[in-house]
């Protein structure tokens, strides 16, 4: 049974309904995956310091909630590797309804933690376990929802199918900011009691919408077909393929890792330094969830633009604008000018867009059939560990070594956006490989 096959079985019609409901399935599983992944984020700096490490001083509250959050990312390539073995061997669609599952359960179990008065430590550790389980769960959905887009659309339309995969990244944070901030404005000794649970009791109810979802989608065609057919050999676990031919992942790892340190830049050392230059807090917050609103729409649109002019050639564009706009972006976010705060963060995350976008297509078309879950999930995920784990340290280390000297952090950026870009041009552009084909 070849992919024409499979396609042809399934009348004209009901083949594109069945792709707008994969594509809707995968970016409703990227947004609740997301907003459950970084509503902990939002929690982590408000709340978990107080609640749950009451008894050291402040700033050793917030460190000690801030590891809890690193955590999650430490974890998310282990899911990747995990779920990618099983999704290459039993299915996308399955791995993706036991991922959205433990994500969901995970997110639930955290707002009924008892608090530290009734169980002492046992409440931090279980809040650890909790978000280890988190990044497990996102590990492994990133790259099944990404495939299950990318292996049911048609060849020319595969970056805009997988970009939705993507937009539910910037969707998920906008929706747990809102909800947590909704909840924020009760009494500070209610919003510490209770009021901080309500936004991850009700990621059961976002669960239940998911999985109803998702679990009337098909299986991927293009991995129906490749197991149907009998090749007389005897399967190679599928992380053994990856790393024997370990070119493209680490292609795709580095090449990615330069989004992800754009991606946090903004969300962390970006406000902290436009405040600390006397930018408003409350102005610079606003700004950013506005622009990371405005990316939804253009990670979809740059993932489509890809499917014209190819990934690498919007990717590398994205970090080259990225390069040129970074100096003044930094100075506008400091300016305490509204408008110049939100051009700051609209430019900044729009050139991370032109990274985003394309990357789902990109990354996962780098991988044969019988181990692209795998591959896919682990440079996703080694990416942002790379990227995101790493940056906001190395930026505030370095920033305060330079005696606040801005340009140290412009440097160490175009750096590792420079190293980005030989990464991606070092690899075949990729829209217009076969899928079926095991080695690209």
């Amino acid at each position: 049974m070849t992919v024409t096959d499979v396609a042809a079985a399934m009348p004209a019609a009901q083949r594109r309904k069945e792709i707008r409901r994969v594509v809707l399935s995968s970016y409703l599983g990227s947004t609740i995956e997301f907003y459950d992944f970084l509503l902990y984020a939002t929690a982590a700096s408000l709340v978990f310091g107080p609640v749950f490490f009451a008894g050291l001083d402040p700033l050793a509250a917030t460190v000690a909630s801030y590891g809890t959050f690193a955590a999650g990312y430490l974890a998310r390539p282990l899911g990747g590797a995990l779920f990618g073995h099983f999704g290459d061997r039993l299915g996308r669609k399955r791995m993706l309804l036991i991922s959205m599952s433990i994500m969901g359960l995970a997110s639930f179990c955290i707002g009924l933690i008892p608090p530290p008065a009734l169980i002492g430590s046992w409440a931090a550790i279980l809040l650890v376990l909790l978000r280890i389980g988190q990044g497990v769960a996102l590990g492994g959905e990133w790259g099944g929802a990404a495939l299950m887009a990318l292996e049911h659309s048609e060849k020319k339309r595969r970056g805009f199918a997988a970009s939705f995969t993507n937009a539910g990244a910037p969707t998920g944070a906008v929706l747990g900011t809102v909800m947590m901030g909704i909840f924020s404005s009760l009494p500070r000794d209610q919003f510490l009691n209770w009021g901080w649970r309500v936004p991850f009791l009700l990621s059961g109810v976002l669960l239940v919408v998911g999985l109803f979802v998702r679990a009337r989608v098909s299986e991927s065609p293009i991995f129906r077909a490749a197991t149907a057919e009998p090749t007389g050999k005897k399967p190679t676990v599928p992380v053994l393929q990856v790393l024997r031919r370990p070119k493209n992942l680490l292609l795709t790892t580095f090449g990615c890792s330069a989004s992800f340190a754009m991606q946090i830049l903004f969300a962390t050392f970006a406000i902290t330094y436009g405040a600390a230059q006397g930018s408003e807090e409350s102005v610079l917050l606003f700004c950013f969830s506005l622009a990371s609103f405005s990316q939804i729409f253009t990670v979809i649109g740059l993932g489509r633009l890809s499917d014209t002019l190819g990934r690498r050639p919007v990717m590398v564009a994205g970090l080259v604008l990225f390069t040129a706009l970074l100096y003044p972006i930094l100075h506008w976010v400091a300016s305490g000018n509204v408008v110049l705060i939100f051009l700051a963060f609209f430019l900044g995350l729009n050139c991370h867009a032109m990274t985003y976008g394309p990357m789902a297509a990109f990354i996962s078309e780098q991988f044969g059939t019988t181990a692209r879950y795998t591959g896919a999930s682990l440079g996703y995920q080694l990416a942002t560990l790379i990227g995101a784990g790493l940056t906001p340290i190395l930026l505030t280390s370095l920033y305060a070594a330079s005696g606040k000297n801005i340009l140290s952090v412009f440097g160490i950026l175009a750096a590792v956006s420079s190293a980005s870009m030989v990464a991606i041009l070092l690899t075949r552009e990729s829209k217009d490989n076969e899928l079926t084909q095991e080695k690209f």
